[in-house]
Parts: C-alpha cells; structure tokens; sequence
C-alpha cells in the first residue's frame, strides 16, 4: 500500500472557521479559538498522522487589509503557507455566501494547486436551498476540485472533507515524527493560551492590542513552572488588563492555568505581569522578537 503525505493550507476571511476546522480534522485543540476577528496571527501547523497517511495541515491568520505591520506579517504567513501547499483549502461562511468576497476570490483563482471549497456554518442556514445556490456560485466563480458543505464546529462534514484531501494528497514519507501534533513548542502554546482567555474575557481595543510572551518555561516532575509577560499599548489598558485588585487578571490566571494543565497533563503554576509596549503593532525590533518577522 502506497503511502501518502502533503501539505495543506487553509485560507479564508476572518471567523471563518478556519482553527476550529483545524482542530476538528486533527483531533486536538492546537489553534485558540474565539468570536473575535484576528485570533490567529501565526501560520499554525497542526499534523495528522495515520499509518497510511500523513496531513499537515497550515491554520493561517483571516485574509485583510493590513493596517499595521503586524497586519502585514499575518498576510505574509498566509502566503507563505500557500508558496509550500499540495492542498488548499478555502473556508467560507455559509451565511456571508459571495458577499464581499470578489478580491479574495480572484487570489484563489491564482492558486495553482487544488482547491477544496469548504462552506461551514451550514447549520445555520434555515434554507438548505440556499447552501446550494451558494455551492453553484462558487462552482461558476472558482471551479474548484471539489466544493463541500460543512459545519466545522459540529464536526459534519469532516470524514468527507478528510476523505478528498486523502485522495489528492501526493505520495511521500512522513515530514514530521508519528507523535508529533505542532510544529510549535510549549511556549508557543502556553501564550496562545493565555492570549484566548484575555481575547474571551476583555472588549473593545484589548484583545487586539495585546501581546503575550513566555519567558520562562521549567518542567519539573510534577509541575510546570511558566512566568509570562502580557504587553499592552498604553497605561490605561495596562490598569483595564488587572483590574481591580488584580481580579481581572487573576480571573484569566485561572481560565488559562486549566487549560494548561487539560494541555499538558500536569499541574501548572502560572505567572502573568503585565507591561506597556506602546505601538508594538508597527515596531519592526518588536515585531521580531514576538516572532512576526525573521530576526
């Protein structure tokens, strides 16, 4: 038996479900998942390992406009992602149909690699009749290789998704180790965290104007040691991330200790400060050291 590996990427606009498709083909929470716009700013690879296959699936940022640099670096892992594809995967919402998608389409009509159009959120669309005349839109506008209704949250449509992806993946060897999820480290993980329970618990300007780093990561026998950093833009957000006595912050604290310790199976102890870095967005030396741009 032949055995197959490739690369697939999966692109669309902003809350489209790309992390949560990600997460529900792979099996394991590996990208954060929120309502707000611009969750993920990071290309996310999340594998999937079966002994006749191997998937290596690219979670990317939602297609914009850049506004600010750091804009610019998340359009910059999209198409990085793109550049190394076998497969592409574009994900659309079911309830936004074509609507304001003519210049992201005429990307997709670029890609020379196979495309799979994936419509989720069908199970919010009352009419069914209308998930088919959006399926004939985008058959006219793309011709893609395949085009399949899903609901990524509730899994359906999933097994098929999975199924034609197999079917045109190239063969190959394994890229990655049999037991390897991410091509991310603890860090990476424990950040994102953190940043997902600041991006659920705060409104307005906060989620997108903070940065969250990792500076100490110390595995012990039975606990994991993190100390982290929370950057802001100015002194008033800095005083809206804690809180009140340290309540707000000590709230998110929590939210993000379980998580870590469902993650990585361990008792987690969990350090957050809170700092100002104002205008990160657009400082290029910033913006390296998070890890947007190459040092």
């Amino acid at each position: 038996m032949t055995h197959k590996a490739g690369f697939v990427s999966i692109i669309g606009k902003p809350n489209a479900g790309k992390s949560t498709l990600m997460n529900g083909l792979v099996g394991e929470k590996i990208s954060i998942i929120t309502p707000k716009v611009q969750t993920t700013r990071h290309r996310i690879m999340g594998i999937l390992t079966q002994p006749e296959y191997q998937i290596v699936f690219s979670d990317t940022p939602g297609i914009i406009e850049p506004k600010y640099k750091l804009h610019g670096s998340m359009m910059e892992f999209v198409n990085q992602s793109l550049q190394d594809a076998d497969l592409v995967i574009y994900i659309t919402d079911a309830l936004d149909g074509l609507n304001g998608s003519e210049d992201i389409l005429n990307r997709v009509k670029l890609i020379q690699q196979p495309v799979i159009v994936l419509i989720n959120k069908i199970d919010l669309v009352p009419d069914q009749a209308k998930v088919a005349e959006i399926i004939e839109a985008y058959q006219q506008a793309i011709q893609p290789y395949a085009i399949i209704p899903v609901s990524a949250l509730n899994k359906f449509g999933l097994d098929f998704t999975l199924k034609t992806i197999i079917d045109k993946l190239p063969e190959g060897e394994n890229f990655y180790p049999e037991d390897q999820l991410t091509d991310k480290n603890d860090r990476f993980i424990a950040a994102e965290i953190i940043r997902e329970k600041i991006l659920m618990r705060y409104k307005e300007e906060i989620p997108y104007s903070v940065q969250v780093e990792v500076n100490e990561f110390k595995e012990e026998p039975h606990i994991i040691r993190i100390s982290s950093e929370i950057y802001v833009m100015r002194e008033t957000q800095k005083q809206i991330v804690i809180g009140k006595g340290g309540l707000a912050l000590k709230k998110v604290g929590m939210a993000a200790r379980r998580d870590m310790e469902t993650f990585f199976g361990k008792q987690v102890f969990l350090q957050m400060f809170v700092k100002v870095k104002e205008n990160w967005r657009d400082n290029d030396r910033l913006l390296k050291q998070f890890g947007y741009k190459e040092q």
